[in-house]
């Protein structure tokens, strides 16, 4: 991650978390590609004493992580107490995580227009507009990302722009201080972010940056396409070749959301979801519930184009105020849910990928692969 030092001085000008804040904070993230990241200086370190100062100083949690990283890892006990005795607790993150915890709710007696509400915050002309102008910059990584993953440009594209608005809102919480905060105060999911924590660590030493310095979503997520750092040891890639992985770096971004596609089961040239006609009485809707495709045409539900071979489907349902659309769920669209486990999230990236497409197309720009419908 070489490539971070003039961004970081941008990030907090960008919002907490990409997908939920308006597009109006800007950074100019492609200025970052040229500078070096270096490590920080060891004259700053702590001698070795026990964490006495700081938010997290005497905190059992945060001691017992250090041992942890000392013994497991052979991490530098001086390094990780001076990055955690400098680290602060944020109870701003923690009230964000507390909103986000299941609750018990009632589901509305009938259409409320739920999705459309959800839609228009991501469907809208300038982030078409952006997307292809994103797409313009970056077509020879993303069709480099679709010959060797398989993964169609309009898929990753709409990903990052659901995410981060292609860069423009990478989030401004400093990723040390949310995921020690969450890792050491918020015993609700502390053993999570205890292993996002020491990944995230081990991240840092690998591709020698300061932990301090590292800017992100309040959660923890990372660069353009929003990887926690879990998902960025398993699936992040080197896309650029440059000997670095930078997940703040789009052609990094790019190979990378490819290979997580990949590696959950994305099909090349698969249909993603169809349209249905009628509607599944007596069945569950969701992407989690599959059901077979002559069990959901005698419950109703037809669908309106071809399947493709497919003889599984799971039912979605969307809520259009006027009343309900329902479309076929076939195994793509589920890969899609991987990264976000929600049918509202995974409908947006997929249809705002096909607005940018399809404007691209209208504009004569070429797109050089085959559609994803």
């Amino acid at each position: 991650m070489r490539t971070l030092i003039p961004l970081l001085a941008l990030i907090p000008l960008l919002s907490a978390c990409s997908s939920h804040d308006s597009d109006t904070n800007q950074s100019s993230s492609q200025n970052n590609s040229n500078v070096a990241m270096t490590a920080p200086h060891s004259d700053n370190q702590s001698d070795g004493a026990a964490l006495t100062g700081g938010d997290f100083a005497h905190n059992e949690n945060a001691l017992r992580f250090i041992d942890y990283m000392v013994d497991k890892h052979h991490y530098d006990r001086n390094q990780l107490e001076y990055w955690i005795s400098h680290a602060k607790r944020l109870d701003s993150v923690i009230s964000l995580m507390d909103r986000q915890a299941p609750t018990p709710s009632s589901r509305p007696s009938g259409p409320t227009g739920a999705w459309l509400r959800y839609r228009k915050q991501f469907i809208t002309p300038d982030n078409i507009k952006n997307g292809v102008a994103f797409w313009q910059q970056h077509a020879a990584a993303l069709d480099r990302a679709y010959q060797l993953y398989g993964v169609p440009p309009e898929i990753i594209v709409g990903i990052i722009g659901v995410e981060t608005r292609w860069g423009r809102v990478l989030g401004k919480t400093r990723l040390l201080d949310a995921l020690a905060t969450l890792s050491f105060d918020y015993p609700r999911r502390s053993e999570y972010f205890s292993r996002e924590l020491e990944t995230f660590l081990l991240m840092a030493r690998d591709e020698h940056v300061d932990a301090h310095e590292l800017r992100g979503s309040f959660a923890g997520a990372m660069g353009y396409c929003q990887f926690m750092p879990s998902s960025y040891k398993s699936f992040a890639v080197d896309f650029n070749h440059d000997g670095h992985i930078n997940l703040w770096d789009p052609e990094d971004a790019i190979g990378s959301v490819a290979r997580y596609f990949q590696a959950n089961g994305w099909t090349a040239g698969d249909a993603i979801a169809i349209r249905g006609a009628g509607q599944a009485l007596g069945l569950k809707y969701g992407f989690e519930n599959r059901y077979p495709v002559q069990s959901l045409i005698a419950a109703g539900l037809k669908p309106t184009k071809n399947l493709g071979g497919h003889t599984e489907a799971s039912v979605l349902r969307l809520d259009v105020g006027t009343g309900y659309e329902y479309w076929y769920g076939l195994t793509n669209f589920y890969t899609i849910t991987r990264y976000n486990r929600s049918v509202h999230y995974s409908m947006a990236v997929w249809q705002l990928g096909e607005a940018i497409k399809q404007t691209a197309q209208n504009a004569e720009m070429p797109t050089n692969v085959a559609s994803s419908n």
